[in-house]
């Protein structure tokens, strides 16, 4: 997820690789995510993201991100990011970064409760198709034959040191890997092209550890499906949510 700082707010992913599908937009968004970071002040972690993906992106280009500096205030910072390929917008993002509040200050309350499954270390651990450094924990699915899995544990198995945003990064990167709309699937419908993803990071926490997704259809119409998600901490803490609205049509 690297990339090279070619002038102020101007960064450069110079990752290309051949491959017979379109560039995973988690990577696009986590990238986009990392170039907005490296321009606030240290000691402000993002805390949301909301994305919009424009146009299919080719892995064998590199993709540029322009940083814009909407606002920096005394407790936030505000960032919009547009990421390019051969000049054309494949994506754009704003996003919200926070001074992290001191311990014991503020309401702090969780009303969603992760539930009770096996632990990763006893679960099929498999790497993810088509993601590099990441790996999944497969747990049983509550509705049989799915596309993609719903509820599962993930983790990073790069090295990331101990920088929160490029954990936070890793997060978004995985956070894409899935779709809680399978179980809505039949002979006439079927998942698209990912539209927008939106991400909120409910505190630091580190992408090199096992998280819990659990995703949860809500609505298709008009051509479109959106789904939710939740990722656990193996102590049961909600550490992000998410939702993501993709196209939904009908199989001609």
């Amino acid at each position: 997820m690297e990339l090279e700082r070619v002038e102020p707010d101007l960064y450069r992913s110079n990752f290309t690789y051949e491959d017979e599908y379109r560039l995973y937009g988690g990577q696009v968004a986590a990238q986009a995510l990392l170039a907005a970071g490296r321009t606030v002040e240290d000691g402000r972690h993002p805390h949301s993201l909301h994305g919009y993906f424009l146009r299919s992106g080719r892995c064998e280009l590199p993709t540029v991100f322009e940083v814009h500096r909407d606002r920096d205030g005394r407790s936030y910072s505000a960032r919009r990011v547009v990421a390019r390929q051969e000049g054309k917008a494949i994506f754009t993002a704003v996003m919200s970064f926070a001074v992290a509040s001191p311990e014991g200050v503020g309401a702090n309350h969780q009303v969603l409760a992760a539930p009770t499954v096996p632990a990763p270390e006893l679960c099929e651990q498999i790497p993810v198709p088509r993601l590099f450094a990441h790996e999944w924990g497969l747990l049983e699915q509550l509705t049989p034959d799915l596309p993609f899995p719903e509820r599962f544990w993930s983790r990073c198995t790069s090295d990331l040191g101990d920088d929160p945003l490029m954990h936070a990064s890793a997060i978004l990167y995985m956070s894409d890997g899935s779709s809680g709309l399978g179980r809505l699937h039949d002979e006439h419908s079927i998942t698209g092209a990912s539209l927008d993803h939106a991400v909120w990071f409910h505190q630091p926490v580190r992408a090199d550890e096992w998280l819990l997704n659990i995703m949860e259809p809500a609505r298709t119409a008009h051509g479109r499906g959106l789904y939710t998600g939740s990722m656990f901490t193996e102590d049961g803490t909600l550490a992000v949510s998410l939702a993501q609205q993709a196209l939904f049509r009908r199989v001609v």
